[in-house]
């Protein structure tokens, strides 16, 4: 694993060292630094004719300035170049250099440290092989020789810890860098995974409430339709019973109708399980979305879904139960998209569903209104004539939400509520093309 920028900057030492392994090295550039000035400070001593205790502690005090060369890179070179008269702290002066190069000190001081460096090593190089030029007797030597050797020597003290230093100096700023792009990215990441999850969740739930109202579309109507037929059997069953037997028949066809219909969604749920051996109870939602909305497809007898032009069969079977339905159509049948066909059917589907589960024996009047550019369709019942009474069917309270939810995806209008007169009305417009939010709904 990598480390990343904020592990590499806690991971500190003591003082203003980052590592506890740099402090060490500095305390032994410091240390091996002292030794050789001390070392050189006794030439120095009897050179300017100093006590050598002298020319010794100053030497070990130069030397030792190597231990804050991370903190103050500048006052290391600048006492580096003050001893350089002294011919003390080679050692010293390399890695301050170094030091300094790489470290984050504007350029320009690098410039002129490394500058001043320069001049004193040429003066102090250039003297030195004067002198030793000198002391060789009847030596000829070009004028040019001791300034280029000079030079030449100068550059090769001073350059290639200044060179050094500004190449690690630009890797470690690359590393640093990439850290913290890297500790960026990781961040984005990980908004991403999170956003990319609630999406998820959102999706997950979005196909839930799809695949609910689907099956409730489906079964609901149906079994609302089998109980009520199962209650009129159980009156007239010794009344009159050819009516009867013809309940008892619609029960029956209604009944393996729903059967299919849940077979066929709890087949794909089964299906999705001998899948599902990569990801461990996952379950297929899209599957069961198209499976349960191929369903309410077929529960309306056609191919491209249920339309408005099957209303008068919708009603019929509510008819054969009992119900008292009256259809009012006002204005001229215009072509609709499928899903505005489809949701105004299911509008009224679920509506009459609910006067059978809670106003039995009501009588209920369907209206469709064609007008330009959007259909309109109101079914309202009466009072029950006995509250509490019919097939007491149970009601889930999502009938009204599923009609809702179907009606403003498509950029429609509903409204629903009890009538003065006790009973309940429900109204729904929808545009003869939907909107951009209804694209994805039937």
């Amino acid at each position: 694993m990598t480390t990343t920028g904020e592990e590499h900057r806690a991971a500190g030492g003591p003082w203003w060292w980052e590592r506890r392994r740099s402090a060490v090295l500095d305390g032994g550039l410091a240390l091996g630094s002292a030794l050789e000035c001390a070392v050189e400070g006794v030439g120095f001593a009897e050179g300017a004719g100093l006590p050598v205790g002298i020319g010794v502690l100053l030497g070990v005090v130069a030397g030792s300035v190597l231990v804050v060369r991370r903190r103050w890179p500048v006052a290391v070179v600048l006492v580096a170049i003050a001893i350089t008269p002294a011919e003390m702290g080679f050692l010293l002066a390399t890695v301050g250099l170094y030091t300094l190069a790489a470290s984050q000190v504007p350029r320009r001081i690098i410039g002129v440290t490394t500058g001043m460096s320069l001049a004193a090593t040429l003066i102090v190089t250039l003297m030195r092989t004067h002198q030793g030029v000198g002391d060789i007797a009847g030596s000829r030597i070009d004028v040019w020789f001791l300034p280029l050797m000079s030079v030449l020597a100068s550059v090769a003290m001073t350059a290639p810890p200044v060179l050094l230093g500004l190449y690690v100096g630009a890797r470690r700023r690359l590393m640093e860098s990439l850290r913290d792009r890297a500790d960026s990215l990781e961040t984005e990441l990980q908004l991403l995974a999170e956003r990319a999850e609630e999406r998820a969740d959102w999706a997950r739930g979005e196909e839930r409430t799809r695949i609910a109202r689907e099956m409730h579309d489906v079964v609901a109507h149906r079994v609302s339709l089998m109980v009520v037929h199962a209650a009129a059997v159980q009156a007239v069953a010794l009344k009159d019973p050819q009516k009867a037997v013809k309940n008892a028949a619609l029960v029956g066809d209604m009944g393996r109708q729903a059967l299919t219909e849940l077979r066929e969604m709890l087949g794909v749920l089964r299906a999705g399980e001998a899948l599902g051996n990569s990801v461990r109870g996952a379950v297929p939602l899209a599957a069961v979305g198209v499976a349960a909305a191929a369903a309410a497809t077929r529960a309306g007898a056609a191919e491209d879904g249920p339309s408005l032009a099957e209303l008068e069969e919708l009603l019929g079977q509510s008819r054969a139960a009992g119900m008292k339905v009256e259809l009012s159509v006002q204005g001229e049948a215009r072509g609709y998209a499928p899903e505005v066909e489809q949701t105004a059917y299911r509008v009224v589907q679920e509506a009459l569903t609910n006067v059978h589960k809670h106003a039995a024996g009501a009588g209920a009047m369907v209206r469709v209104a064609h007008r330009e550019g959007e259909v309109a369709m109101q079914v309202e019942n009466g009072a029950p004539p006995v509250r509490g009474g019919g097939a007491m069917l149970p009601s889930g309270g999502n009938g009204l939400v599923g009609m809702r939810e179907r009606v403003l995806a498509l950029g429609g209008v509903f409204v629903s509520g009890e009538t003065e007169a006790g009973g309940f009305r429900v109204s729904a417009v929808l545009p003869a093309q939907p909107g951009p939010s209804g694209a994805g709904l039937a």
